[in-house]
């Protein structure tokens, strides 16, 4: 295949990795590392290995974090296993609904009203559950896209012959 195609597909990739740190539709990082390795393994790239295992370790390390960095800030927030669910149940249903970012929708909604289902009373509370999931959503993504959007500018980078 020409090198043109390739460094293409590994840009497309890479793009569509970035696009996938916050749409669950797409699997994120891992498109970024399919074109990262494609680029390396598919052209006659003289990138360096270290950045290939660098960029996969913080790949594990993004996928690791998605999923402890809400349930702490939920936790830090006054939130209870029943938001935790509903926030799963609610990103779930949420990809399902045909509105634009239906799964961030569904994963608050999920949480408050996991926490209304545990204590109806204490409105404030499921609030600030919901919160603590708003900030721990902010912070995996922003992890991610920083990864993501890494990866993207090492590779043209050494396109440019930069690197």
């Amino acid at each position: 295949m020409d090198t043109a195609l390739i460094n293409i597909l590994c840009l497309i990739l890479l793009v569509l990795g970035i696009l996938g740190t916050f749409l669950p539709v797409l699997p994120g990082l891992v498109l970024s590392i399919c074109g990262l390795l494609i680029y390396k393994f598919g052209t006659d790239a003289d990138l360096p290995m270290i950045y290939i295992w660098a960029f996969v370790i913080l790949t594990l390390i993004s996928v690791v974090l998605s999923y402890v960095i809400p349930a702490k800030t939920n936790r830090k927030y006054g939130g209870t296993r029943w938001g935790s669910i509903g926030s799963i149940i609610g990103t779930i249903v949420g990809i399902f609904i045909p509105i634009p970012l239906g799964f961030l929708i569904g994963m608050f909604a999920g949480v408050f009203i996991g926490e209304l289902l545990h204590d109806s009373k204490d409105m404030n509370k499921a609030l600030q559950s919901t919160k603590g999931a708003f900030i721990g959503f902010i912070y995996g993504t922003g992890f991610s896209l920083v990864v993501g959007v890494a990866m993207f500018l090492v590779v043209v980078l050494n396109m440019l012959g930069v690197i």
